[in-house]
């Protein structure tokens, strides 16, 4: 399940997308991706720290995209902020380990259908980006 850090997260990153290049405060992007304040600035700086984003300090200060949104995925994002999309470490591309109470990988009878979801879940979210949700383009595909 997509954690409300995560959905703050993707909502704050779709308002820099929309500002195309403009810096924002924290303030306003707070309240364009209806986050508290404070902890939105807390997913800034991890999102800062992982390079998707760019702080800027001082009077004129604000954030910008790191990148073009249209090479930031909402997959990226999520991995960021709420660790791999796998339902289960042992289908997991990134952050593999065979499950605590699995005596066998290979006899698993819930592996193949994890492993589907996750290639699945990863299509989605690999294929869509910052840029289209920014955009509604690509919107037929949670449609």
């Amino acid at each position: 399940m997509l954690s409300q850090k995560a959905r703050y997260a993707l909502r704050a990153l779709v308002e820099l997308a929309r500002a195309d290049g403009a810096q924002v405060t924290s303030g306003e992007l707070a309240s364009r991706a209806d986050a508290p304040r404070k902890f939105l600035e807390a997913i800034l700086l991890e999102l800062a720290r992982n390079k998707v984003v760019v702080s800027r300090r001082g009077k004129f200060g604000g954030y910008t995209l790191a990148r073009e949104a249209a090479q930031i995925s909402f997959a990226e994002v999520i991995r960021i902020i709420d660790g791999p999309l796998a339902l289960a470490p042992c289908v997991s591309r990134l952050s593999f380990r065979k499950c605590d109470d699995c005596p066998d990988l290979a006899t698993c009878s819930l592996r193949e259908a994890l492993l589907r979801a996750r290639d699945a879940t990863s299509e989605v979210l690999e294929g869509y980006s910052l840029a289209e949700a920014a955009t509604g383009q690509g919107a037929e595909v949670f449609s």
